[in-house]
């Protein structure tokens, strides 16, 4: 017995020095080349040249989600035409999973991989290519060998017709515009390319140099889009206390109608409407996304979940703590502009009220707690349905008023010493710069307790882990402040569904009327008590809560007499408002909270 094991325990010992990745990636070279012959198609052509090798067989791989977009996309569907050679000469490489192709390395220490792919999804988180550009995001485009995430990795990129130009955070090879490298996977699918002929700007803040590369056109004005990002970029630094990027790029997408952003670890990209520039709303919502993505860039890039890094590209990376990571930076969004003087108190506030808006008129607020909405991000955040409304929050909106709340919490408890922004940077200078590694749950509790002086056991219950309402007027206290609900005195009834323009239900409310008595998602309203309906709306405003009617609706291409019993609306609509006469205490928590 003990002699098969020491034969057992040998040939394993054996077959990982053969196999393991350090030995396999220890002499490798990665070099890839793209082009875009099919562009018209929306089509790049991906060459991968791996030498060095010095193993019987070698597995390339593609990512199946984008770090930072919590949903698996299975990028692999989108290759066509695979094929691998050595030496000239076709090697075998069947596929042997939904993202995975084993090449048959044997006697050949290099092999060339060739295949192409589709891409014709413009987003901030998906590739996309026509003839006036190519937008790569990296997870869906470039194959890497197992086991070797770590090794570095050259790009070169052949560009399509009058394309002049290549946006991205990856450094130039001896200056070469068209060509780049990545020193690891992780830094490479960390940096998406914008090739085409894209208008730039660029400006410096503070030792750091910025790019703007904007695709689309748009009504914007440089000069103070210079000027403006450069506030937004020195609030957020001065919170952390550096910024830890040499160069940083900004890619934006101007489209028609467009919007949302996605973080990177030296650059961002983010969707916007080519004509929202030209009104301060518009432009005011665009700078709030430049600093939720560009504060990213510590929150989650660098400051980040355990879980979140190093990352499993095959699987779901799970986290209970995206309420901090993308819940603060919402919240930190609208702090930034305030910091900037881009926003005053009072749009601040408005803000605020906003978010805490959509938690309280949510019925999903009931029933899942803020952890939770995080660590199902992958199956619901990103994958809603006709009852998400009902059965989830967003750790988005409720992180972000969680945010507040412990913000509120610190200063008042440290007597106006300490601020989230302490904890940020703690944990920033703790976890990303000492210990260079994620943080767990309990770590960043510990570091709320450290500047917050007391035991945060009872909030966690309550609002991260559990489903309590919020006390809001008891943290608002804190800085002379209270909610002031617009509604709360109105008895309008409702059917407590939504619907879009035909009157064809999208959401039924738990617990409204139509919850209650069985509309459904997907009926069309046609008529309230035998009135052809066009406004709903208008249909019901002369009813009173309580009123019996019947409402006929088109479901699956019959005619359905519903009767319902209309209900109050419980809608809420708030406001942050001042306490009359606060005091000292309270005024001082809120010049330390909205640098007044």
């Amino acid at each position: 017995m003990k002699k098969f094991q020491l034969s057992a325990l040998v040939y394993l010992i054996l077959f990982f020095m053969s196999t393991t990745p350090g030995n396999a990636a220890g002499i490798a070279k990665i070099s890839y080349t793209v082009s875009f012959p099919e562009a018209q198609a929306h089509y790049v052509d991906v060459e991968m040249n791996i030498t060095g090798l010095a193993q019987p067989s070698l597995e390339v791989k593609m990512p199946v989600w984008a770090p930072g977009s919590y949903l698996v996309r299975e990028f692999a569907k989108n290759i066509e035409s695979l094929s691998v050679f050595a030496n000239g000469k076709p090697v075998p490489a069947p596929k042997i999973n939904k993202n995975t192709w084993r090449i048959n390395t044997a006697g050949h220490s290099s092999v060339t991989v060739k295949y192409k792919v589709y891409a014709f999804e413009l987003s901030v988180r998906t590739s996309f290519i026509d003839v006036s550009h190519a937008f790569l995001s990296t997870t869906g485009i470039f194959l890497f060998p197992k086991g070797m995430l770590n090794q570095p990795s050259t790009i070169t990129i052949k560009p399509y017709k009058d394309w002049n130009k290549v946006s991205t955070s990856l450094e130039m090879v001896k200056g070469g515009v068209f060509t780049r490298t990545a020193p690891n996977y992780d830094i490479l699918y960390d940096s998406p390319l914008e090739i085409g002929t894209q208008d730039v700007f660029d400006f410096d803040v503070d030792g750091t140099h910025y790019e703007v590369a904007m695709y689309g056109g748009g009504n914007y004005d440089k000069e103070r889009l210079k000027v403006d990002m450069a506030k937004i970029i020195r609030a957020e630094a001065a919170i952390y206390g550096e910024n830890p990027n040499k160069h940083y790029t900004f890619i934006v997408h101007n489209k028609q109608r467009n919007g949302g952003g996605l973080e990177h670890l030296s650059s961002t990209v983010l969707g916007a409407s080519r004509d929202q520039y030209g009104n301060e709303r518009g432009y005011r919502g665009f700078l709030g996304l430049v600093a939720h993505e560009h504060f990213h860039l510590w929150n989650v890039k660098r400051l980040r979940p355990i879980a979140l890094g190093p990352f499993d590209y095959d699987n779901e990376n799970y986290t209970t703590n995206l309420w901090i990571a993308e819940g603060f930076t919402a919240y930190y969004q609208n702090l930034a502009l305030r910091y900037a003087d881009l926003t005053n108190a009072e749009g601040f506030l408005g803000d605020m009220a906003g978010d805490i808006n959509t938690v309280e008129n949510q019925p999903g607020t009931k029933v899942q707690p803020l952890a939770e909405s995080s660590f199902d991000a992958w199956i619901k955040g990103y994958r809603p349905n006709e009852n998400s409304y009902n059965t989830g929050i967003s750790y988005y909106d409720k992180g972000a008023v969680v945010g507040m709340l412990l913000d509120l919490a610190i200063i008042n408890g440290s007597n106006g010493k300490y601020s989230l922004n302490d904890v940020m940077r703690y944990m920033y200078n703790t976890y990303y710069k000492t210990k260079k590694r994620g943080y767990t749950d309990a770590e960043f509790k510990a570091g709320f307790e450290k500047f917050a002086g007391s035991n945060l056991d009872d909030f966690y219950a309550k609002y991260i882990n559990g489903l309590a309402p919020i006390d809001y007027n008891k943290y608002l206290g804190y800085a002379g402040y209270k909610l002031v609900d617009a509604l709360a005195e109105t008895n309008e009834p409702t059917l407590g569904v939504f619907t879009n323009q035909r009157n064809i239900i999208s959401t039924v409310i738990r617990d409204g009327a139509g919850w209650v008595d069985g509309l459904n998602v997907g009926d069309q309203i046609t008529h309230i008590d035998d009135t052809p309906v066009t406004d709903l709306a208008a249909a019901i405003k002369d009813k009173k809560v309580g009123d019996k009617i019947v409402v006929t609706v088109s479901r699956d291409g019959q005619g359905y007499k519903i009767p319902v019993t209309l209900k109050r609306n419980t809608a809420v609509k708030y406001s942050i408002t001042e306490l009359p006469n606060p005091t000292p205490q309270q005024l001082a928590v809120r010049k330390k909270w909205l640098k007044m």
